[in-house]
């Protein structure tokens, strides 16, 4: 049995590197469609002269100074809300959960709107979207275990509620708000990487959650069987818990700050990963990293060139990709059910 074990972990440990390679350049290939693309249309050969520090053109800075920050802001933000997504879906055992689903996209969505009311832009608007995601964060924790045990669908119902209240006071602010300001607010509520910069702490807070969640991933695969399994094997299921929790909202507030409400990435992308792939979050949590990256990164790409030179907000597009690629995935999963 031991040396059985080995040998099927030497071909799982093969197969996962394999997989992450092939992910890695398809990650690789997106960056290289998102710079040449956009109201201008870049050679492939003038973005690696851009790229290796051989061209000073108009082009390179395009390349250098507007595309490549955002298109590596928008591969974290696809990165933070997969692996965010990942998570809630184990922590609420439901596969409708996603980044947003307890209400921390409208307590940054509202912080951030007050701000911009106030005059204020650029990093205020960001720190007021971190500081309303986590207000979200601990409003939903601590009414949560109000009254009774911390569990799965108390804080589904109270994430759902507090949701809409904050759904509630972004409707009274658009309301009272200047026209002249609606335009900008409402492209924010749609998600936008017009305003987004490569940010070393939204990277910091991408690798260190992916480095935590591969560490706890065999107790995530227990969880996900259910509670009785996972403590008959030793997990200690209550820290497990506050665990997943503190990390996914971690990762949703900081993609919210980076670019605003950007939907379906966090729903779909664990979805296919587990079709495609398998459950095993060894595998799903880097994979849906890279494949998250990779489709809101060929999504902005989309944004920047249907009707240039105006710009889609990039929620507009992962939503007219994710809807029906969700209804495919379902109609798969049925079908396998079957």
């Amino acid at each position: 049995m031991p040396l059985f074990r080995q040998t099927y972990s030497r071909v799982l440990s093969g197969q996962v590197l394999l997989i992450l390679f092939c992910l890695s350049g398809l990650s690789f290939l997106s960056i290289l469609f998102s710079l040449s693309v956009g109201s201008i249309d870049i050679d492939l050969s003038q973005v690696f002269a851009a790229l290796l520090g051989g061209a000073q053109t108009m082009e390179a800075k395009v390349i250098l100074e507007l595309r490549l920050p955002r298109i590596l802001s928008g591969f974290i933000v696809g990165g933070l809300l997969a692996l965010a997504g990942a998570l809630m879906q184990v922590l609420l055992r439901n596969p409708l959960a996603e980044p947003y689903v307890l209400g921390v996209s409208g307590g940054a969505s509202v912080f951030a709107l007050t701000a911009m009311i106030a005059g204020l832009s650029g990093v205020w608007i960001n720190l007021g979207a971190f500081a309303g995601a986590f207000v979200s964060i601990l409003l939903v924790f601590g009414l949560s275990r109000i009254g009774g045990s911390w569990n799965p669908m108390r804080v589904l119902l109270t994430g759902v509620v507090v949701a809409a209240g904050w759904g509630a006071l972004i409707s009274f602010i658009l309301a009272i708000s200047p026209a002249t300001k609606l335009h900008s607010m409402l492209f924010w509520l749609m998600g936008v990487l017009g305003y987004a910069r490569y940010s070393h702490f939204a990277l910091a807070v991408l690798l260190m959650a992916l480095a935590i969640s591969m560490s706890i991933a065999r107790s995530l695969n227990l969880l996900a069987n259910g509670d009785q399994q996972a403590m008959a094997l030793g997990v200690s299921v209550n820290q497990l818990r506050y665990l997943i929790y503190f990390l996914a909202s971690l990762l949703t507030a900081t993609a919210v700050m980076q670019a605003g409400s950007i939907g379906f990435i966090g729903l779909i992308i664990p979805h296919l990963v587990r079709l495609l792939f398998g459950s095993d979050h060894r595998l799903l949590l880097p994979v849906s990293v890279l494949l998250g990256g990779c489709l809101l990164v060929i999504a902005d790409g989309l944004a920047r060139t249907l009707i240039a030179p105006q710009q889609l907000p990039v929620g507009v597009l992962t939503a007219m990709i994710g809807v029906p690629l969700f209804l495919v995935l379902l109609q798969t999963i049925v079908i396998r059910q079957k």
